[in-house]
């Protein structure tokens, strides 16, 4: 008789894989870690990279007026305030102008008193600059001042016919240049103070407010005053071709002395009374664009904590003390120029 055979069990085998599961979840963990430390790293960098060659830091395009779905643009470029250094919220709104080229045309708007020489002739000459490279045209519009360095700026438009135009109530000219300088000597003898300082030359000090300023060296200043103030007049004849001609007329102008919109049009200062809207036609016939199938912009930058009341006051900052106190050479209708913050330039900086 034939026994059955019974299939013996298999054994089973539990395989362990606790440990390797440990090592997984702290790899996955030091890799998910790593990622997360990295990222910020990484966009970090990016961003940085992007802010290094990036110019127009955070100033955005505003639609002004016109079409608001036209590809064709005509720019407002604002100058607006003291002018000090030039390169701050004026060339960025440059450099976006550039940049694009669904920009054809440009009004600078100019609000400002003026500034110093080298910051009223860096945005003048950026602003021809823009206008050769992008061969547009360019005319102005005058808000409420644009004396001194905010009248330099304007002669931008170089020899285009009828293109500054000046609101009725608009305060320009005031040609001239002027080096600021007080004499607290006085003042300070009467408090028994002295001005004991060590200097590689007399003529270091010739701007110092301690001592009363000697005949040479206000010569000295005087010949740089002269010379700045040449220049002036030059700009103005270029934007001015009618005082190529007649330059003694520009000498009887140019006196520092402020004119009405009706007095500056009648001594040829100015081409038209007329609002930014006439400004804005204007430049749009000059462009061969109709304006009203064009889309006005304009350029705003983001609010600084200073203007939302969040930064510490800065006025009296030591550096912004050594920066009034430098001597310097100003294009403006005041006779304040070096006690005026560059907080925020107006804005034009």
């Amino acid at each position: 008789m034939v026994q059955p055979i019974h299939n013996q069990p298999q054994p089973i085998i539990i395989q362990n894989h606790h440990h390797g599961s440990i090592l997984w979840r702290i790899a996955a963990a030091i890799g998910w870690l790593g990622l997360f430390f990295c990222v910020p790293i990484i966009l970090g960098l990016m961003i940085s990279s992007a802010s290094y060659y990036n110019t127009t830091e955070g100033v955005s395009e505003k639609f002004f007026a016109g079409s608001k779905t036209a590809s064709d643009k005509i720019a407002v470029i604002n100058v607006t305030g003291v002018i000090m250094e030039g390169h701050g919220y004026v060339r960025k709104q440059i450099d976006l102008v550039r940049e694009d080229k669904d920009v054809k045309a440009v009004v600078v708007r100019v609000d400002s008193p003026g500034g110093t020489v080298t910051g009223s002739d860096y945005i003048l000459h950026h602003l021809k600059k823009l206008k050769e490279e992008r061969d547009i045209p360019l005319v102005v519009s005058m808000g409420a001042m644009a004396t001194s360095g905010g009248y330099y700026v304007a002669m931008a438009v170089e020899d285009e016919e009828n293109s500054i135009f000046a609101e009725p109530t608009t305060t320009t000219g005031s040609i001239g240049v002027i080096i600021p300088h007080y004499n607290v000597a006085g003042l300070m003898k009467e408090y028994n103070i002295e001005d004991d300082s060590i200097m590689s030359h007399p003529r270091k000090q010739m701007l110092t407010m301690t001592r009363e300023m000697s005949e040479e060296h206000r010569e000295i200043l005087q010949e740089y005053v002269n010379q700045a103030f040449t220049r002036f007049k030059d700009i103005v004849k270029e934007g001015r071709p009618a005082f190529e001609k007649d330059p003694e007329k520009l000498d009887v102008l140019a006196t520092g002395e402020i004119f009405t919109a009706n007095q500056a049009l009648d001594n040829g200062l100015v081409d038209q009374i007329g609002f930014i809207e006439e400004a804005i036609d204007r430049v749009a016939e000059l462009a061969d664009i109709d304006p009203k199938k064009t889309r006005v912009v304009t350029y705003e930058q983001p609010a600084a904590l200073f203007d939302l009341g969040l930064a510490q006051n800065q006025a009296l900052s030591y550096d912004k003390l050594l920066e009034m106190s430098a001597p310097k050479a100003y294009y403006m209708s005041s006779y304040l120029p070096p006690v005026v913050s560059s907080f925020p330039f107006g804005r034009s900086k």
